[in-house]
């Protein structure tokens, strides 16, 4: 069982590194909860490859970092007249 969680871990830091996506979109993607994937991120994928996990901790803290515009710019979106 153990195989099949360290196979998910790795298949997550592959897509968000290939895509450049967040936390969220990786989570729709692969069907699974947001905390899950941020655990797998952010704990396990320490433990089996410390290569990928300094990209995947750098863009992790990039996109926690910039939330705040990119909620901003939703907003603005979303109320905006076309």
């Amino acid at each position: 069982m153990r195989t099949d969680i360290d196979g998910r871990v790795l298949n997550f830091a592959n897509i968000i590194l290939k895509e450049k996506s967040t936390v969220r979109d990786v989570a729709k993607v692969v069907g699974y909860s947001k905390s899950t994937v941020h655990k797998d991120l952010t704990e396990r994928l320490k433990k089996l490859n410390l290569a990928n996990n300094e990209s995947v901790r750098h863009l992790v803290e990039y996109n926690k970092n910039i939330r705040h515009i990119r909620g901003g710019m939703s907003t603005k979106h979303k109320y905006q007249i076309s």
